[in-house]
């Protein structure tokens, strides 16, 4: 029997309520999975297939139908991946029997594999920093904070003091989808942090915001614009040739950690990676820096002398 209209927005209406109690998910991206699902109903529409009824061939016509409208690579596994959680929670509901989903491709993305730093360029980051200018400690703690934590930008402007626990050496984090996790935090941001704070206590801070660690001139809390042109104008300062932003030290902590031999598992846990697919991208980073240091070691690469 084919799902009327009335039915079909009835089924909408129950997943995205359930992607915002079940995954907290923001409203934006309540309203995105809302956007992309709508191309999936629309082709059900034109082609007359019930929504509950979709097979496999029918979701590769369709992906083939996103493609043939000229958008673009990222935006159709987008789509997809909106259709595959849609989809999951059909099954999950108890209105369909099997998932036709589970063998659906989606288009191969260019890899494009994030800029990294070194421990070295890191350094060299927060060495550029006038500590002689009011912010200039603060902002040496925002570094540290984020290459030694990991942390999204936003999860560092929302960090309050009483998520820090650093006589036992962890931060507490509140993530994607209000979901919390620790954090070890090193020794070196404990120190920057504890140097911060000696500015911190000097300031008028406004009502409302004396829990948040990093505050701007003013006593209100960062914003993540705030921190992107501060960390690419540090960059600038610091003679890195690199385009690098506050995501760069997360990349970068990562890498680091699955260079030093840590397993992506962990790194998923502490990157707060729903799935771990978005972690193994710091494999290809990996076996792009082993790449360069064969070419440049391996002696069948290096030019034999006169």
């Amino acid at each position: 029997m084919q799902t009327d209209k009335k039915s079909e927005e009835n089924i909408v209406r129950a997943y995205v309520r359930y992607l915002k109690l079940e995954r907290n998910y923001s409203p934006n991206t309540l309203e995105a999975y809302r956007h992309d699902l709508g191309h999936l109903l629309a082709y059900c529409h034109r082609e007359q297939k019930d929504v509950l009824q979709i097979k496999l061939e029918d979701l590769q016509h369709f992906a083939a139908g996103i493609h043939e409208l000229g958008i673009g690579p990222t935006s159709q596994a987008r789509i997809l991946s909106g259709v595959r959680s849609f989809y999951r929670w059909l099954l999950l509901d108890g209105r369909i029997d099997a998932d036709p989903t589970e063998l659906l491709e989606s288009p191969r993305l260019g890899e494009h594999l994030p800029e990294v730093l070194t421990t070295a360029e890191v350094d060299q980051l927060e060495n550029s920093i006038d500590l002689s200018k009011p912010e200039g400690q603060r902002n040496r703690a925002i570094i540290e904070v984020l290459f030694s934590c990991g942390l999204r930008v936003s999860e560092l402007t929302h960090l309050r003091l009483s998520d820090l626990f650093l006589d036992d050496g962890y931060v507490r984090v509140m993530g994607k989808g209000s979901k919390e996790r620790l954090v070890p935090i090193s020794q070196r941001a404990i120190h920057e942090l504890q140097l911060w704070f000696y500015d911190r206590n000097l300031m008028t801070i406004k009502p409302g915001e004396e829990d948040y660690v990093f505050l701007n001139r003013r006593g209100a809390h960062l914003t993540r614009t705030m921190i992107l042109i501060m960390v690419k104008q540090q960059a600038e300062a610091a003679g890195i040739q690199k385009t690098i932003s506050p995501h760069t030290l997360r990349h970068s902590f990562a890498t680091a950690l699955l260079e030093g031999g840590a397993d992506l598992r962990v790194i998923q846990a502490m990157l707060g990676h729903e799935d771990i697919g978005t972690t193994e991208i710091y494999t290809h980073i990996d076996t792009t820096t082993l790449r360069e240091e064969i070419l440049q070691h391996h002696p069948r690469n290096i030019s034999s002398i006169g």
